[in-house]
């Protein structure tokens, strides 16, 4: 069941080279990074000014979108006026619904990008299973029509993406798999295994959600039939629709990274809400993240992965009060250094004082580990950790607990009502574990120093499952970076892929250039990107494109004033119907364009309210809310 040729060692995927213009892919080319033009493609001048902003910002390809004839024969002149002006980065087309745009577009540019959920197959959000004649005869049709772009790409030596999108998969396919990984990553193999047939291998493939945990599962899964039918084609990796801010930059980077860590990866794009310029930064740092990890210190390897890769499982442990069992990850603050806990401290992580007593908010520390004088603590409704000499110095202070080093474990602690324990990755072995078996107090805060980190506390959670061993463990893992973007990108890839396979029970990152708030709200927004712990509203906003015919940033600023008090909920703010329904799938509710400054409104994927003017609509929303129990004061 293995997708990755080890689990301890990082390698990158070997993949064929695939000839994108004079910048190939995959092979032994470094990861290239990519962005998309929100600019309306009848527009050339500005299409053109929007390209050279992205290219010196870095970008190694350009997409742009080609929703019509017209708009396929404008690639001719948008390409013709970068040359002219020294710049020759490849283009890439991005077609829905209509295979002969992407036959003319193929015909002009570097490499077109097709959906296979809605090349020649219906979407009509029907789901019935079709008879195999049906599937087959669907199959076919499609087969027909794909054929004869493959011969013109062959023609003109245009690659191809097949860019599979959660939500947007065909009658036919969800009638058979139902929206999930599996249906996503076999929507793509069908295209792929034409592409064999007929000699085409100028392939590159993408499984793309905005639920991270949906986009890393499908991209495995993908891999693995690739594997096992002699596939080597390069991927495309990318969170669809992440949204903006740090929220966006975040969710990215616990997707991406996850696939990264594994050595998954021929290419990455950002999909943040904001200018496409804006995006390359934040893919290059999740690139450099994971530069020379290829001679990492050895990892112990192990026979048996009980991990299930491809679909969520929460690891079993113990309940200890607050921690583990069927619990949500909890959050530790390390305040260990801070000298003193004052009011704006507790403000600033999201204490709130209420007459004259602390109380706590979602996104409150549920532990904070610190070095400093107890009184601070005295009445603060949170845990406490400190040090094994500070606990017993302050006599056992009330709603504080000890942080023990696994060496200094001794059996009268099993007297403690709960204790903390230290320890390394590496100094888990099989003798130790069979200790802590014998504890029903405890619960590890695990670290790696190791510069594979990632892989290191994965096998590590994989011994501790080999031998039974169901104490809940707290990830811990300190970083230098100076600027809390860097931190944030960081933390993100070392992290998301351990909670997206229902690794952790909790998480304390420690970043000493970084406020306190910077660390909190980066821990939580973490854990809100992998799905494991919901503490606000989530915002599903696609970048925009040429299709979009209204101000995106400006509607996702206005809804997210008048919702971000909404815990639990899931808005999408789409700019067209084409991306609408399928990206915000799981969404609850939905803002979609539908042309001219008209919206679409949605309760999940059923429309509600059609062709509102865009002035009215984000009061229709929050109507919307109200009238289906959703709002809260």
């Amino acid at each position: 069941m293995l997708y990755i040729e080890s689990f301890v060692k990082y390698n990158r995927r070997k993949s064929i080279e695939v000839k994108i213009g004079e910048t190939p892919l995959g092979g032994k080319n470094p990861i290239r990074v990519q962005t998309m033009l929100n600019t309306d493609t009848n527009d050339i001048e500005t299409c053109v000014a929007q390209s050279i902003k992205c290219i010196k910002a870095g970008a190694e390809y350009i997409r742009i979108t080609a929703q019509g004839e017209k708009e396929a024969r404008n690639l001719t002149l948008i390409k013709e006026s970068l040359q002219k002006k020294g710049y020759n980065i490849p283009l890439i087309a991005d077609i829905h619904f209509n295979p002969k745009v992407a036959e003319i577009a193929a015909a002009i540019v570097e490499k077109v990008r097709i959906n296979p959920g809605n090349y020649t197959d219906k979407k009509r959000l029907k789901t019935e299973e079709l008879s195999e004649h049906e599937y087959q005869a669907g199959l076919l049709k499609m087969e027909e029509r794909f054929i004869s772009l493959l011969e013109i790409c062959k023609k003109h030596g245009t690659a191809i993406r097949i860019g599979t999108n959660h939500g947007s998969l065909s009658d036919r396919i969800m009638g058979k798999f139902g929206d999930t990984p599996e249906g996503m990553a076999e929507s793509a193999m069908e295209f792929l295994r034409i592409c064999k047939t007929n000699d085409f291998n100028n392939v590159v493939l993408s499984m793309k959600a905005s639920n991270t945990r949906i986009m890393v599962y499908a991209t495995r899964l993908l891999i693995k039939k690739m594997q096992d039918e002699e596939m080597y084609y390069p991927v495309h990796l990318g969170v669809t629709e992440a949204g903006e801010g740090e929220d966006g930059r975040i969710k990215s980077a616990v997707g991406i990274g996850a696939l990264l860590a594994d050595g998954i990866g021929d290419t990455i794009r950002v999909s943040l809400t904001e200018e496409p310029e804006q995006e390359i930064p934040v893919a290059k740092l999740i690139i450099d993240h994971f530069m020379n990890l290829n001679d990492h210190q050895p990892i112990d390897d192990f026979q048996l992965n009980p991990v299930n890769s491809y679909n969520f499982n929460k690891r079993v442990t113990k309940r200890i009060n607050d921690i583990g069992g069927r619990q949500v990850p909890i959050v530790v603050l390390n305040l260990e250094n801070t000298t003193i806990i004052n009011e704006k401290v507790l403000k600033n992580i999201g204490f709130i004082n209420d007459n004259s007593k602390w109380e706590k908010r979602d996104q409150s520390p549920d532990y904070i580990f610190y070095g400093g004088e107890i009184s601070d603590l005295e009445n603060l409704p949170v845990g406490i950790i400190l040090d094994q000499e500070v606990y017993e110095k302050n006599n056992k202070p009330y709603n504080s607990f000890p942080l023990i080093e696994l060496k200094n474990l001794k059996a009268e602690h099993k007297n403690i009502n709960q204790i903390f324990i230290k320890v390394f990755c590496k100094d888990l072995t099989t003798e130790k574990i069979k200790n802590l078996k014998s504890y029903s107090n405890i619960i590890l805060l695990l670290e790696s120093d190791n510069k594979n980190s990632y892989a290191d506390m994965r096998a590590a959670m994989i011994r501790l499952i080999n031998e039974n061993c169901n104490v809940p463990v707290i990830f811990e893992k300190k970083y230098s970076q100076k600027h809390l973007n860097e931190f944030q990108i960081s933390a993100a890839c070392d992290m998301g892929g351990l909670f997206i396979d229902g690794l952790g029970d909790g998480l304390m990152l420690t970043a000493p250039s970084t406020e306190p708030e910077g660390v909190n709200k980066t821990s939580f927004q973490i854990l809100q990107s992998t799905g494991d712990r919901i503490t606000k509203t989530e915002y599903v906003s696609c970048p925009s494109c040429g299709r979009t015919q209204f101000n995106l940033q400006e509607i996702v600023a206005k809804i997210k004033s008048r919702t971000s008090h909404l815990k639990g909920l899931k808005i999408g703010i789409m700019g067209c119907i084409v991306n609408g329904p399928g990206e915000m799938a799981d969404a609850h509710y939905g803002y979609v364009g539908a042309g001219k400054d008209k919206v679409m409104l949605y309760k999940g994927k059923e429309i509600i309210k059609k062709n509102i003017p865009v002035n009215e609509a984000v009061d229709m929303l929050i109507q919307v809310i109200k009238e289906n129990g959703d709002w809260t004061e």
